[in-house]
C-alpha cells in the first residue's frame, strides 16, 4: 500500500469526494477552530497534500495508460448499439 504523499499514488475514483469533503473539513477546522502554531502548520500541510492529490485524480483521466488509450478513452462508450423494440402481447392470442 502505498503512503498518500507518495508521487506514485493512485487513488480510486470514489476517493475524489472524499478527497473534497476533507479539503472543505480543514477549511472549515480552519475558520471556526483556534489553533496553536504547530497545529496551524499541520494544517496547513494537509490541505497542501490534498490539493496535490486532487490534482493527481483530475490528470489520471488524460495520462496514457501502457497500453496507449486513456482511462477517459477506456470508460467512454464505443459504438453503442441500441437494441431493437419488439411489441410483446400478454394474455391469450385473439381467435379468429
Amino acid at each position: 500500500m502505498a503512503c498518500a504523499r507518495c508521487d506514485f499514488y493512485t487513488p480510486e475514483d470514489s476517493t475524489r469526494a472524499q478527497l473534497l469533503d476533507a479539503r472543505g473539513n480543514l477549511r472549515k477546522m480552519a475558520v471556526t477552530i483556534p489553533l496553536t502554531e504547530d497545529e496551524q502548520a499541520a494544517l496547513t500541510d494537509g490541505q497542501t497534500a490534498i490539493d496535490q492529490l486532487l490534482n493527481l485524480v483530475n490528470g489520471l483521466a488524460d495520462t496514457p495508460t501502457p497500453a496507449g488509450p486513456t482511462l477517459q478513452q477506456i470508460t467512454a462508450p464505443g459504438s453503442a448499439q441500441f437494441l431493437p423494440v419488439v411489441a410483446v402481447r400478454q394474455g391469450k392470442a385473439a381467435q379468429a
